[in-house]
């Protein structure tokens, strides 16, 4: 199926868009920004310069998804979420000159696979959310995110475990912790701060 974009979006030259994605009301991707299959990107959204999002990504209204950042496939980027790119932001240099795009180095925030950030949550980069996270509504994340941690808060820490379902894991043993909804089993290491999918 061909791309949905709607007219009043502002599309830069260069950019790659995958079947079945849609491109909402004034949205802008800028030029070398890839975007794989079934991706939906949001009212007023915005994506950088060769930003790359993998299949089925979700981005809501309003959303900054700023260069070099890249989306694996299944992230849902939540109503107003802003990844940044500039770990010192100054708009001039020392000397009061204005500062162009050779004057710094972007850095980039990596969200992997099925992760989910909350709305008007901020991902400082270079930070990493793991696999299948969830960044709660409103919180500021500076440091990376395990895989399948729930994080919340300013800044953000880790509160509990979810499964791919996005729901919270419960305890069912010593270390050992079920998804309510899928049945997966998940076994806790190295010191509680890592969380393994137990093979079937």
């Amino acid at each position: 199926m061909e791309p949905r974009i709607q007219p009043s979006a502002d599309l830069d030259e260069g950019v790659e868009i995958g079947d079945g994605s849609s491109i909402w009301h004034l949205s802008q991707v800028r030029g070398g920004a890839s975007l794989g299959e079934n991706v939906v990107v949001g009212r007023g959204a915005y994506v950088g310069t060769g930003v790359k999002i993998g299949d089925n990504v979700k981005i809501q209204n309003y959303a900054l998804v700023y260069e070099p950042a890249e989306l694996e496939d299944g992230v849902f980027i939540g109503p107003a979420v802003v990844l940044t790119n500039d770990t010192f932001p100054r708009a001039i240099n020392p000397d009061g000159t204005q500062k162009s795009g050779d004057d710094w180095e972007a850095v980039g925030v990596h969200v992997c696979k099925g992760a989910s950030i909350g709305a008007r949550s901020v991902c400082v980069a270079p930070v990493t959310i793991g696999e299948w996270a969830t960044v709660a509504a409103g919180s500021v994340v500076t440091r990376d995110v395990p895989a399948f941690a729930l994080v919340a808060g300013v800044p953000a820490r880790r509160i509990k475990w979810v499964g791919k379902s996005g729901f919270p894991l419960e305890a069912v043993e010593d270390g050992k912790f079920r998804d309510p909804k899928t049945g997966d089993l998940f076994e806790e290491i190295e010191d509680g701060q890592k969380l393994v999918e137990v093979e079937k």
